[in-house]
């Protein structure tokens, strides 16, 4: 199916809204009226414009308030009406959106909104353009598509019909299947936005809160297949009001909208994209740094042995058990401080999860290779991470661990590491990584469409200096857990740290080995402990073992978590914990606690 995106989905000028529509994929455009009244540029050059990028200009918005009025109130609305509709033919736009009136002049009166829109649509008719009549969620007397397709009907006029908008229908909780009811060719257009789920007023929910589908809580795949059955063949066009997207990027925010109607046709079964190659665990986690050292002695202390490196580049594997991180101080991967640059996702199939992901609009990355080096293919997540596809240990797939050289001595050092107790860390079970502000719901839905991950419910937790918000996406049965995160303001030097989550059958043994060995743990205040002696009755050995480690302690239906931190190195700490097979959450009531402790550390 066509696509098309309303610009006022964009930041930017009205070019630059263009420019990155046709970059991104899309079909068309809906020009919504102030762009073209802010742009320099004339209708005529407008549509020039659009011509040469590849776009259609499927639909002029919105006309406002001009059915159920008093009769000279009327004849003032087609006066206005006529300009718009002689702007639109040296636009070359065919369709206009006339949005049920919010007037406080409207009368609830019927027959006279079918008169009067009849009207309308006889003098765009004169310019061949039709009249696509949508019902607002909070129109002053019709607010509901079926109440609008019911005057449309009265009205009966060729150059008149309905525009279906899945926000106002949804947000209302408005039954969506007496779509099926209404000829597909009287649906002149739909629009279509998802949103969240909140208590508030719907005009301000509408304006501020809409998102691209699959990035909020409304069935729109359900929705589309209800309008397809009507015969509906025109475009999926997205009207998304969302002061975040209007703050962002264009060319990414294209993208994100794009990619999210991909996904949307590929759910409600009228395109089929390559199936997701869902990831059955991490590989292994790469830090970047200009310096090793502060976070190899990090690495030493928690018992990871640095067993091979790297044939033709300046990186390490250090190992412990299944946790594998890779270190890297080349010059490509240089940044002011030692961050989290790339995660190795193991994949059932590397090649099929590489095309689906350059189908979903996100390309394989360019890499310098020698003859020798491994095929080893990898994106970018919206936050800049790279995501390798690899397989360990299979015969039959390239392995990424060919291109690292193991030495004598690193042989030896994980024969070591093999050998430690039920102290020892055992795998990486989840990662944090920091979202760039303006991008946090296009993380999501990359994440999940492009990875296969299925999206936790959204956390708030409280920071000494505001609320951070956080979504854990991750497989059915846990082996890939990412948590993403989002700080409290657009400025990316008050977003947290990234943080890398390990396993261990004990961890208070592991917290006295880490200290033992020069490790820094990072303190936790006396008053948490008091707390958690009220909360829960531990035995007061116990308790007095949490607060001399500075270990943290939560319990749910399925069990208990126990868990601890390392200090901040650069960008990035380390969570090592001990989950109970029953518990299934991060210990995140206990994450404004480990915010605060950073802070003041």
């Amino acid at each position: 199916m066509s696509t098309c995106i309303a610009t006022v989905c964009l930041s930017g000028s009205l070019t630059e809204k263009l420019t990155a529509a046709s970059r991104a994929g899309f079909d068309g455009v809906e020009i919504f009226e102030n762009d073209l009244l802010a742009s320099p540029l004339t209708p005529e050059e407008i549509r020039a414009r659009c011509a040469d990028l590849g776009l259609s200009i499927d639909l002029y918005q919105p006309m406002r308030d001009i059915e159920a009025v008093p009769a000279d109130e009327f004849t003032r609305n087609l006066r206005r009406a006529r300009h718009k509709f002689e702007l639109m033919r040296r636009l070359g736009a065919d369709t206009v959106l006339v949005c049920s009136s919010v007037s406080p002049f409207a009368l609830d009166d019927n027959d006279l909104a079918a008169e009067q829109l009849s009207r309308l649509a006889d003098l765009a008719q004169e310019h061949d353009i039709r009249v696509a009549y949508e019902a607002l969620a909070w129109g002053r007397h019709i607010s509901t598509y079926d109440h609008a397709w019911n005057v449309v009907q009265t009205a009966d006029h060729p150059a008149l019909g309905t525009c279906l908008d899945s926000f106002h229908i949804l947000s209302r909780d408005t039954d969506p299947k007496g779509i099926e009811d209404i000829p597909g060719e009287k649906v002149f257009f739909l629009q279509l936005a998802d949103a969240p789920r909140l208590a508030m007023d719907v005009l301000q929910w509408s304006r501020h809160y809409r998102c691209f589908p699959g990035q909020g809580d409304f069935d729109i795949a359900g929705l589309l297949k209800q309008v397809l059955r009507t015969g509906h063949t025109g475009p999926l066009s997205l009207e998304v009001f969302n002061d975040v997207f209007r703050q962002a990027e264009a060319a990414p925010t294209a993208v994100d909208a794009h990619r999210s109607l991909l996904l949307l046709q590929e759910n409600a079964g009228v395109a089929q994209l390559p199936a997701p190659a869902v990831p059955s665990g991490i590989a292994f986690a790469e830090l970047a740094t200009p310096d090793a050292q502060p976070i190899t002695e990090v690495l030493s202390a928690l018992g990871f042995a640095r067993t091979a490196r790297h044939r033709s580049k300046p990186v390490d594997l250090w190992q412990q058990g299944q946790a594998r991180i890779l270190v890297n101080t080349g010059t490509a991967a240089r940044r002011e401080s030692t961050a989290l640059a790339a995660i190795g996702l193991e994949s059932p199939a590397p090649a099929a999860a590489a095309r689906r992901a350059e189908a979903l609009l996100t390309p394989v990355l360019p890499r310098r290779r020698t003859p020798e080096d491994v095929p080893l293919d990898a994106v970018a997540a919206p936050d800049g991470t790279e995501l390798f596809f690899c397989a360990t240990g299979h015969p039959e797939l390239p392995d990424w661990q060919n291109d690292f050289t193991f030495a004598d001595e690193y042989v030896a050092a994980a024969a070591r590491a093999a050998s430690a107790d039920e102290a020892a860390l055992g795998r990486i079970d989840h990662l944090a990584l920091t979202q760039p502000w303006h991008h946090f719901d296009e993380a999501i839905l990359f994440h999940r469409g492009v990875l296969g991950l299925s999206p936790q419910e959204s956390v708030d937790v409280a920071d000494p200096y505001g609320l951070l918000r956080s979504r854990a996406v991750s497989t059915a049965e846990g082996a890939v857990r990412i948590v993403l995160t989002v700080g409290a303001t657009p400025t990316d030097g008050d977003a947290p740290a990234q943080h890398i989550a390990v396993t261990t059958d004990d961890v208070v043994t592991a917290a006295r080995r880490y200290r033992a060995a020069g490790g820094r743990l990072l303190p936790i205040p006396a008053n948490y402990y008091d707390d958690l002696a009220a909360r829960y009755a531990l035995p007061a050995h116990e308790l007095e073992r949490y607060r001399e480690l500075g270990i943290l302690y939560d319990r749910g239906a399925g069990g208990a978590f126990r868990h601890c931190y390392t200090r901040t190195v650069g960008r990035l700490f380390f969570e090592l914990f001990q989950r109970d097979p029953g518990y299934q959450g991060y210990g995140a009531q206990n994450a404004p606690v480990r915010l605060a402790a950073q802070h003041a550390a």
